[in-house]
């Protein structure tokens, strides 16, 4: 196994090797562009050790930033012309709201940016410096969370819901099969677009062509209405109130409410926020019986009931009382996640027990970083050490043994999807800087 200090600089040599100049792309020819929660996840690490590169990073990702505080997926790389599908594929320019002079998708994903904001600033070694980034930033954070309580507060209760799978960033997770399936794709209604994940990436680890067909259609009803979202949420089969991004929008609006407090400004909104999407999804998503949270189809008025890992992400943002977090805890404990006893190298992103679990194919099963990072910080918060460990030293033995890929077979540790992932480098960096 690699020496601790040799995986550090391994680490750092994937995210030096995806910077762009500017920001940095997730691999090097899979995902050529700047893309949102990798970007927060990013700079995580870089606050570690290049504080200007952090900043720059966030910096750089709200260049794109709507007028309404959208803030999109993807900020596209103007170098980057092979990309499929590409900025003309999102026809952006149909709403006002979207920047000049930036090309961007038209979708969001989930808002760990006030998280990654308050830690760039927290770690910066020079003060004046971080406490500047935090005043810069501070009006962006607010109308990006201020978009998201607008625009997407549907019932008015602080869940958000999100309109497309790959704004929950669990692009074709189980969770979204029932919502996909209503849609009957006939003559005429999928939009033209290509994939170049294929090209790059074995078949059997990506979505399959009836999914981005699906996909395609859906941002086809976003442009259709202008990115107006009233419209969009009328017109749309698919409206999702979805636990993981629900959750780190509660931590997004803590922070948020930390940083208000260090500029001098008024923060009990952000708490009146966080505490009441907090609550909801006690009330709403959570399922005794199942000891997990499971998002809510607002099209069918229904529960989904997936066994993904991220129905247990609410720890991250202590959302559970005690008792439901030991719920918790005893759910992961089993053969269907991880078990301690057994050998398991992390939680994967699917229950093994539930039909359609694979080890192999994107979010249907593979253990991803990101996820187990937000897994591994909920534990601690709960005191739940032993399985905390058993994550964390996962984190740093699967990039160790295997590389530093997108994601990872749950039973063999074997290295799939785009290698030199910088997600997976940035958050082995966090837990190994912050550990030093």
């Amino acid at each position: 196994m690699t020496s601790r200090e040799g995986l550090i600089q391994q680490a750092k040599n994937v995210l030096e090797q995806n910077w762009l100049g500017y920001a940095t792309k997730p691999a090097p020819r899979l995902y050529p562009h700047q893309w949102s929660w990798d970007s927060a996840f990013i700079a995580m690490a870089y606050a570690h050790y290049d504080s200007p590169r952090a900043i720059q990073e966030m910096r750089s990702l709200f260049e794109g930033q709507w007028q309404n505080g959208l803030l999109p997926h993807i900020i596209f790389n103007r170098a980057a012309s092979d990309y499929s599908p590409g900025p003309e594929f999102w026809r952006v320019y149909r709403s006002p709201h979207a920047p000049q002079g930036v090309m961007t998708s038209g979708i969001i994903q989930p808002p760990v940016h006030a998280t990654s904001i308050l830690h760039i600033a927290r770690q910066d070694p020079d003060e004046d410096r971080g406490l500047a980034f935090l005043r810069e930033m501070f009006p962006k954070l607010k109308s990006w969370h201020a978009y998201l309580y607008n625009e997407r507060d549907l019932e008015q209760n602080g869940l958000i819901a999100i309109r497309h799978p790959w704004e929950s960033g669990q692009d074709n997770s189980p969770i979204w099969d029932q919502a996909l399936s209503r849609i009957k794709i006939e003559a005429g209604m999928v939009p033209e677009y290509r994939r170049v994940d294929t090209d790059i990436v074995n078949v059997t680890e990506r979505p399959t062509t009836a999914e981005y067909d699906r996909y395609a259609y859906l941002v086809k009803i976003f442009y259709e209405n202008d990115y107006e979202e009233a419209q969009i949420f009328q017109s749309s089969p698919f409206v999702i109130q979805d636990v993981l991004f629900n959750t780190l929008l509660v931590q997004g609006n803590r922070d948020l409410s930390i940083i208000a407090q260090i500029l001098g400004e008024e923060s009990r909104l952000y708490e009146q926020w966080a505490m009441q999407t907090s609550n909801t999804m006690n009330e709403k998503l959570w399922d005794i019986t199942h000891g997990i949270y499971f998002d809510y189809d607002l099209f069918s008025g229904q529960a989904i009931h997936a066994h993904v890992a991220a129905g247990f992400s609410p720890l991250y943002a202590c959302v559970p009382t005690a008792a439901r977090a030991e719920l918790i805890l005893a759910n992961l404990n089993t053969y269907g996640f991880c078990p301690l006893d057994e050998v398991c190298w992390a939680v994967p992103s699917y229950d093994k027990l539930e039909p359609g679990y694979s080890p192999s194919r994107y979010w249907r099963g593979p253990v991803w970083i990101n996820i187990n990072w937000v897994l591994y910080h909920g534990l601690v918060r709960y005191g739940f050490l032993a399985y905390a460990e058993h994550i964390k030293q996962a984190i740093i033995k699967l990039p160790s043994e295997s590389g530093f890929y997108e994601y990872f077979d749950p039973d063999t540790g074997q290295g799939l999807g785009s290698e030199s992932f910088s997600w997976t480098a940035a958050l082995l960096l966090d837990l190994l800087l912050e550990e030093a």
